[in-house]
């Protein structure tokens, strides 16, 4: 398919806002995500249109269950630099779901604690790889 193809906007929703089928939004529009890949954030603006998902693109009159929001590029702003509270909070989530409850041991991977409630080691012997996880810190003796 070539770059000639052009779509029109339709306003298909509730909000009043225009409507673009996948692949044929308009430059100077961005996911949330695109924005991010380019280091920017929508910066308080509301979205100007909405993307319909890839499934919903060849059936116009569905409603779309997966709508991506779309912003304006130009009125985006930087990132904000990551501050040491929320690495440090950041860091203490993911170490939540990498940490298995039994062992104390800390994978380098999420681990399955909704369905298994640990890590595959504890939960049914399989021997896990010492490269994969790092060792619970040891006892230190006061004395």
């Amino acid at each position: 398919m070539g770059d000639e193809v052009t779509a029109h906007p339709r306003a298909r929703t509730v909000h009043g806002l225009p409507e673009y089928d996948w692949r044929t939004a308009p430059e100077g529009l961005a996911t949330r995500r695109q924005l991010r890949a380019q280091q920017l954030r929508p910066g308080g603006h509301d979205p100007v249109a909405i993307l319909r998902c890839k499934a919903c693109a060849t059936r116009p009159q569905r409603v779309c269950t997966r709508p991506a929001y779309l912003y304006r590029v130009d009125l985006a702003l930087p990132v904000r630099p990551m501050t040491l509270a929320k690495e440090a909070a950041l860091d203490k989530a993911m170490a939540a779901r990498s940490t298995c409850p039994f062992c104390r041991r800390r994978y380098h991977h999420v681990l399955p604690l909704r369905t298994l409630g640990s890590c595959l080691e504890c939960h049914d012997g399989t021997p896990a790889d010492p490269t994969t996880y790092i060792a619970p810190p040891g006892h230190a003796l006061a004395a």
